[in-house]
């Protein structure tokens, strides 16, 4: 979906007739917002760091039971949200992903914050991800507009929910709020760190985003889904301290392994290829994010890929987490690499598709104006051939894309202004 973060960036680098030209409309896992700044971090040992083992990490979807919620905290209740209706998952033509928005409605008459979340999967072989946007009241008509102008349950959304937010002046590609829950595979119920939750003003409600996965059943509908997600909320009386998420995307330039020949061996068809199946966003996507990090220079092939994040505000980093997909095989976040104030905030070396839990870090980390954050992702070809379903499909170069089957490579940041 697009990435308002990448968006901002370009803009704030390019100015705003040049970002436009370059049709940033970015696509990613999830939107967020634009980071604060990391400051000088403590000293200290604070890098969160998570293995795998590598023979689950890449055999696709799996059913696992949720795990039992921890207590409620005090002034903590529950609130569970569901899909109004079963929705049946139809992927475009040619492709095997169906990206689906669902309105729902908390139902808040005063502010609240969400402290926690556990999302609760009715048929998890198909759910890729799932990710919760606030909005906005005064944008909640036009949610309501797209979910009556196609049948069925929720819209189509591709390219980010299509809520551009009246209530951020100027941020035309907001996306309609920002992400305050996320589930992938290996998640259980995530808990903010105590003091901290994610402000939801009243008659604010939320878009369910949910990447269907039809990759096994070659794109046929597989059933009907009626997931819901199991909310911790708590009074806005509390004060808590405002979290925000922020994205840090880096391209993908995968090659096909030695050997392997293709037409989808080619890059440019590649790249063609991905916006038959997800549109011409997704191309721009790949440029964008090659405009970014890469400054513009033509595109080196390679299993590692990287880029630099410059932060803009001062806060406090409290979590990270990193997504990839079949072909990941480790994720890094680190804080100002290079220099003497270099950290690592977090180093998944192996990396599990069905493990992508966030790592909350032993105690927040100060970022500032000035700082940089850094991405860098290594993904590997060859576990195409591990993977049945991957096994089955042409080889191909692979770019950033929504599908399953494509790869993406993000640095997800739980952090507060400070």
């Amino acid at each position: 979906m697009r990435s308002p973060v990448l968006w901002q960036r370009v803009r704030y680098v390019l100015g705003p007739a040049a970002a436009i030209a370059a049709l940033l409309l970015v696509a990613s896992c999830a939107g967020g917002t634009a980071p604060v700044g990391p400051a000088a971090a403590p000293a200290g040992p604070v890098a969160a760091s998570a293995t795998a083992s590598p023979t689950t990490s890449h055999s696709g979807h799996s059913s696992q039971p949720a795990e039992p919620v921890a207590p409620l905290r005090a002034g903590e209740w529950f609130t569970k949200l569901a899909m109004p209706q079963p929705y049946r998952p139809v992927p475009p033509p040619g492709a095997t992903d169906d990206y689906r928005c669902f309105l729902i409605d908390p139902g808040l008459t005063r502010t609240a914050y969400l402290t926690g979340s556990q999302f609760l999967p009715e048929h998890d072989g198909l759910v890729h991800h799932v990710i919760f946007y606030r909005v906005a009241s005064t944008d909640v008509a036009q949610a309501r507009k797209l979910d009556a102008a196609v049948p069925g349950e929720g819209w189509t959304c591709f390219g980010g929910t299509g809520i551009s937010s009246r209530s951020r002046p100027g941020d035309r590609l907001n996306e309609g709020g920002d992400w305050v829950a996320a589930w992938a595979p290996g998640s259980a119920e995530r808990l903010e760190p105590a003091g901290t939750g994610y402000p939801l003003p009243p008659g604010s409600q939320l878009v369910m985003q949910v990447h269907y996965n039809l990759l096994a059943t070659n794109g046929k509908a597989a059933g009907t889904d009626q997931s819901a997600m199991e909310l911790r909320l708590m009074d806005g009386a509390a004060k808590l301290r405002p979290l925000q998420t922020t994205l840090l995307p880096a391209p993908i330039e995968l090659p096909c392994p030695q050997g392997q020949t293709g037409q989808l061996c080619n890059r440019e068809l590649a790249v063609l290829d991905v916006m038959h199946r997800f549109g011409n966003a997704a191309g721009a996507t790949v440029a964008g994010l090659n405009l970014l990090c890469n400054a513009g220079r033509s595109p080196v092939a390679g299993p590692t890929q990287h880029c630099d994040h410059a932060v803009r505000q001062t806060g406090l980093v409290y979590g990270l987490a990193g997504h990839m997909h079949l072909l990941g095989h480790s994720i890094k976040v680190e804080l100002n690499p290079g220099t003497p104030r270099a950290q690592t905030l977090l180093n998944v070396k192996v990396y599990n598709f069905h493990d992508q839990s966030t790592q909350i870090l032993p105690r927040p980390v100060a970022i500032k104006p000035g700082d940089n954050l850094r991405v860098t992702c290594t993904h590997d070809a060859r576990l195409r051939q591990e993977d049945p379903t991957l096994r089955a499909l042409p080889p191909r170069y692979v770019v950033w894309g929504d599908g399953t089957a494509d790869e993406m490579c993000l640095g997800i940041v739980i952090w507060s202004k400070r």
